[in-house]
Formats: C-alpha cells, sequence, structure tokens
C-alpha cells in the first residue's frame, strides 16, 4: 500500500459523517510521504521544532505550534507521542511514529475528538508495522 492510499483511505476518511480538512505523513526529517491536495505548504523549520517538543515536552507550549504559517495553541497531549493543538473552530493533532509524523487538521463541525483518533489510530497501527 502506498502512503498516499493510506492518507486517502485512512486519515481522510468518514467518521461519523465528518472528515478532516487535511492530512499527512511527514518523515522525521520533514520530507513529505503523502498528503492530500489541501494540506498547507510547511516549512522545515516548523518540523524540527515539532521534533524538538516530542524530544523535550513543552517546548512549543510558551510560542505555539507553527505549521504553514499558521499558529496553533498546544492543548493537552501524550508527551513524546501527540501533541494536539487549537485555532479558533478548529486544530490539529501530531502524532508521532517509530519513522515519521502522522498530521491532521480539522474544523467544526468534526471535533478535536474525531480528530484525535483518527489520526492517533492510523499511527499506532504504523508504530505497530514498524513505521
Amino acid at each position: 500500500m502506498s502512503w498516499q492510499t493510506y492518507v486517502d483511505d485512512h486519515l481522510m476518511c468518514d467518521v461519523d459523517g465528518q472528515h478532516l480538512t487535511s492530512a499527512a505523513i511527514i518523515g522525521h526529517d520533514g520530507s513529505l510521504w503523502a498528503a492530500n491536495e489541501g494540506f498547507p505548504q510547511y516549512k522545515p523549520e516548523e518540523i524540527v521544532a515539532i521534533m524538538n517538543d516530542f524530544v523535550e515536552p513543552g517546548t512549543l507550549a510558551p510560542t505555539g505550534l507553527f505549521l504553514g504559517g499558521t499558529k496553533y495553541m498546544v492543548i493537552q497531549g501524550e508527551a513524546g507521542v501527540v501533541i494536539r493543538g487549537k485555532k479558533g473552530t478548529g486544530g490539529l493533532c501530531v502524532k508521532k511514529t517509530n519513522m515519521a509524523l502522522i498530521i491532521g487538521l480539522y474544523d467544526e463541525p468534526m471535533t478535536p475528538g474525531q480528530c484525535n483518533m483518527v489520526v492517533e489510530n492510523l499511527g499506532d497501527y504504523l508504530n505497530e508495522q514498524g513505521f
């Protein structure tokens, strides 16, 4: 299965009639493995900052998490495993796997919990597969 199929079938899937706004799988080095068409153009330093927060949890909290130039307020996550962010009526979830970052962005009417479930379930699966 291609990485694009994971994005299309597992991240952009229907959850109680809702969908993520956009999603991507990005390597720890910042390389884009796959994304849907609407995923924001991110900067390498934004991925470096996210990776640093996984190593030293809490480093993004004071400044916020930036992705594609958009600032998200960091909210509760799971130190070293999941970072969650909020902006207005939407937000994002970033799950770190052995080799990649699984990123999902959402907006109302999708809920944060629905976004977290989609992103974290795929991340857990990929971890089990060694990715």
